[in-house]
């Protein structure tokens, strides 16, 4: 089980980075991202102390430092993402046009055309973002988490038809929040897909954490 998309302190999240890797390494996380609320008035400061955690962490479980980019107007989410990048962001996640949120029109298509290595829960994606996404290789998220999974079977339907690459995250802000590998491949199919596809889901996670920092 690999977990890209999670909160602490250090935005709205209940835990402290300890403790969620903890929590996470005991539901039998390999490897998680804690991807912490940022614009441009704290992402230098939210990396940079995730950064230091992760490098000093000695928990079994593997720690990338990451952020969620939320709420920034399209035009500035490229300049913040290139900022988390500098700073030491391992995972760039971009929170997009999610049902339940007033995110801003035209965040989904920003945060493909920066690149950015996760698209988080975003809600109604058109067809033409998703096949952009798929040739920019950004991944599209099915979210575990009350609200923002609203979107999820749209989601699914709309990038396996654009041959866009699915992950899994459970978006956690509190304990409540984690699940271990069964729970997700069970949120993952109730979205439309097949245990089969359920299973390439969660595997694509590995494969861009790989990618990103070395094998687990």
């Amino acid at each position: 089980m690999i977990d890209l998309h999670m909160h602490s302190v250090f935005s709205d999240g209940e835990l402290i980075p300890a403790e969620i890797a903890r929590r996470a390494e005991v539901l039998g996380c390999r490897c998680i991202a804690i991807t912490d609320h940022v614009d441009q008035s704290n992402v230098e400061r939210v990396v940079e102390a995730l950064a230091q955690f992760c490098a000093d962490d000695k928990h079994k479980v593997k720690v990338l430092p990451g952020v969620e980019v939320t709420h920034v107007t399209p035009g500035k989410i490229a300049d913040v993402v290139k900022r988390a990048r500098k700073s030491g962001a391992v995972i760039v996640v971009v929170h997009g046009e999610t049902l339940v949120e007033p995110v801003e029109n035209g965040t989904n298509d920003a945060a493909i055309d920066a690149g950015v290595d996760i698209l988080a829960h975003p809600g109604l994606i058109t067809p033409e973002a998703a096949q952009k996404a798929a040739k920019a290789g950004v991944h599209l998220e099915i979210s575990g988490r009350g609200g923002h999974s609203l979107g999820n079977g749209h989601v699914a339907r709309t990038a396996m038809e654009a041959g866009a690459k699915l992950v899994f995250n459970t978006d956690s802000h509190a304990p409540r929040d984690l699940v271990d590998r069964e729970r997700a491949l069970k949120i993952v199919m109730a979205a439309g897909l097949t245990f089969a596809q359920a299973q390439e889901v969660l595997a694509n996670s590995q494969t861009l954490v790989e990618a990103k920092s070395g094998a687990l």
